[in-house]
């Protein structure tokens, strides 16, 4: 048996969602009918014998009449009816005659000598007569001692019970039947919705993810299905516009790590050449001449600088962008007005052809910044507004403090940067101008530099620009003014002792890109 109801339940487990629904609701109606159907043949059996009780009970008034007037029941009521008069006053039933009784009496005596025994006025029996059926018997007393027993078949009420409960279990198996079948059509229909909402999810798992350029073009776009199906519907949809931007995000960061491991491998492959190439004139001793051998000496020093720089910043940015695991700022008291004029200093005497404006406010605008990392801001600004610029063009330098905030911003007069390429000035490598050459553009690293180094601080870095006028704009929070210069000193010590145990001794640099850096100041990069 058991293995009989887990086999169902295997099967019934395998069924769809509307079937299950369609034949549990049949489920659910059939007992509903049965509940129904046997209240309805109850009450009905029970008003039938009432009816017939009250027939039973008007006849015997003029059957009563009849005894009295002649001592038994002359006068026949209705067909297949019998009545009896019973002489019970010494103490045994004795029929009278005539009278009209079937060949078993039993119940005829019985129920005349439980009346008497009971000293009740009428008393009521169901019995079955031999040959004869089911009769609903009754009985009361005409004159003292003299009891009138009267019988009616009760075949006409169990007919009549017998077709209302064949009609009941037709009209109820062709109403379960049709709310089967209809009610299968209307949950099919109803849960539509969800099909497309399943056959979506086997298209989007059958669409290959890996793709770098991957995009989910599915939707349940389906109406209908009422509040929850709609609920469900826009809840599917919200994820599948999450999972595609994340896709998306995920394609775009992709795209954009092959590009920079591309330019990266670009930019350290020139270097890397020029060194390989000058090692070979050594090795095979094509440069004897001590004044070519100096001049190959400084070039392949060159090189390995430009080419150390470029591993710093790239450096640099992997700290930056790991910020999280390693801090890589030493935050510090400063002037801004005395970094700022400190690249300007370094800006007119490596960019003489540039003429250069500093304003700034009358007093100083101390913050905690990491200088050098700060001034290095402010070198490769400068530096990306020469290099991109034609001589002559002038420049401008302004330092201002509101509203909790101090901003720097640099300016110059130059031919202004396209619309198409303001988004994309901040990427790594990225270049306006691709045939400008690298000892003229640089690497494409100073205002990703430049723009890493502000987000480290918390602050912003802004463009915008138009024929003749480029301005960034650099935004940085004030902090509370710091009166425990004790406490930054200590800090400052623990810190450069902190970092000549690592080996990693942080100093400024004097601008972004290669080809874009002055010359080295005495403080200059590690």
């Amino acid at each position: 048996m058991s293995r009989v109801l887990g086999r169902i339940r295997h099967i019934y487990g395998r069924l769809r969602l509307g079937t299950r629904l369609a034949l549990g609701l049949g489920a659910l109606s059939l007992v509903v009918f049965a509940v129904v159907g046997t209240v309805l043949t109850t009450y009905m059996h029970d008003y039938l014998e009432t009816q017939l009780a009250d027939r039973m009970e008007s006849a015997q008034v003029v059957q009563a009449e009849d005894a009295v007037e002649h001592g038994a029941v002359q006068r026949e009521t209705y067909i297949g009816w019998y009545q009896a008069v019973y002489d019970v006053s010494g103490g045994e039933p004795q029929v009278r005659s005539p009278s009209a009784l079937p060949e078993d009496t039993s119940a005829f005596a019985g129920l005349a000598g439980q009346l008497v025994r009971d000293r009740a006025e009428d008393a009521y029996a169901t019995r079955t007569i031999d040959g004869e059926g089911t009769y609903r018997l009754r009985a009361c007393e005409v004159q003292p001692g003299v009891v009138l027993v009267t019988a009616a078949p009760l075949h006409d009420i169990e007919n009549t019970v017998t077709r209302l409960v064949t009609v009941q279990v037709i009209a109820f198996a062709v109403a379960l039947l049709a709310l089967v079948v209809f009610g299968r059509r209307m949950l099919r229909r109803g849960l539509k919705p969800l099909s497309d909402m399943a056959s979506t999810a086997h298209g989007i798992a059958s669409h290959d993810l890996s793709e770098s350029a991957a995009r989910l073009p599915l939707r349940a776009d389906r109406r209908g299905g009422g509040p929850e199906v709609e609920e469900l519907r826009t809840a599917f949809n919200t994820m599948l516009e999450h999972i595609d931007d994340s896709l998306a995000v995920r394609a775009e960061a992709e795209q954009r790590l092959r590009r920079f491991v591309a330019d990266a491998s670009h930019e350290l492959r020139t270097p890397l050449m020029s060194v390989r190439g000058y090692a070979d004139l050594f090795q095979y001793a094509a440069a004897n001449a001590p004044e070519e051998r100096d001049r190959h000496l400084s070039r392949l020093r060159a090189e390995a600088a430009r080419m150390g720089v470029l591993l710093d910043d790239l450096l640099m940015l992997a700290r930056l962008d790991a910020a999280e695991v390693a801090a890589p700022l030493r935050l510090a008291p400063a002037d801004l007005v005395e970094l700022v004029r400190q690249a300007a200093d370094a800006f007119e005497a490596t960019r003489p052809e540039h003429p250069l404006t500093v304003t700034t406010g009358p007093g100083p605008v101390r913050l905690a910044v990491d200088a050098p990392r700060l001034r290095q801001v402010l070198d490769n600004l400068l530096a990306n507004a020469a290099v991109h610029t034609p001589p002559g063009t002038r420049v401008a330098v302004a330092v201002t403090a509101a509203d909790g905030e101090a901003r720097v911003s640099v300016t110059d007069s130059g031919p202004g940067i396209p619309a198409a390429d303001r988004e994309r000035v901040f990427d790594r490598f990225y270049r306006i101008d691709k045939a400008r050459s690298r000892d003229r553009g640089g690497s494409g690293l100073g205002l990703s530099v430049a723009g890493a180094l502000v987000r480290a601080h918390g602050g912003t870095i802004e463009l915008t620009s138009s024929p003749g006028r480029t301005v960034f704009t650099v935004r940085l929070p004030l902090g509370e003014e710091r009166d425990e210069r004790g406490d930054w000193e200590g800090r400052e010590g623990r810190e450069d002792m902190e970092c000549r145990a690592d080996g990693d001794v942080p100093v400024p640099s004097t601008a972004g890109d290669p080809a874009e850096r002055p010359q080295p100041q005495p403080s200059g990069r590690r």
